[in-house]
């Protein structure tokens, strides 16, 4: 298994015990777009992503983003939302960025603190007590 996928399974469970049990919210896919395009604007961006429906063969996947399209599923939790949005915020055109780094960390961990309301201090402590919290480490 490579360090990448070593990471994001760590990453992945991390969102799973800390991140999922503090925000139960479903999200209707009709409201996806508007909160993309909020979260967009407020991080001074234009032109967000367009939200499309996830493919039916995607039967693994709960959603996915590249720089101009996020992928989801007919109701969402907005913490998966945001993850989604996180990617697209770091990536390129190109697809590069939207591995789940140190930049990933960061701007996701923002999102949280800001949209969903969770507190800073329990996500960046969580975040090290399952050796993702020196960012700088994380690929």
């Amino acid at each position: 298994m490579s360090r990448h996928d070593r990471a994001a399974r760590k990453l992945y469970a991390w969102e799973d015990a800390v991140v999922a049990p503090r925000d139960r919210s479903l999200v209707p896919f009709a409201q996806l777009q508007s909160l993309v395009d909020h979260v967009w604007q407020d991080a001074g961006r234009h032109f967000p992503p367009r939200v499309k429906p996830l493919p039916r063969q995607a039967r693994r996947t709960v959603a996915r983003a590249t720089r101009t399209v996020i992928e989801c599923p007919p109701e969402l939790p907005s913490w998966i939302l945001l993850h989604e949005i996180a990617h697209a915020l770091i990536a390129d055109v190109d697809g590069n960025g939207l591995n789940h780094g140190p930049d990933f960390v960061r701007t996701y961990v923002d999102l949280l603190v800001k949209h969903a309301r969770m507190d800073r201090a329990l996500l960046d402590e969580s975040l090290a007590d399952v050796g993702l919290g020196d960012v700088s480490e994380v690929t």
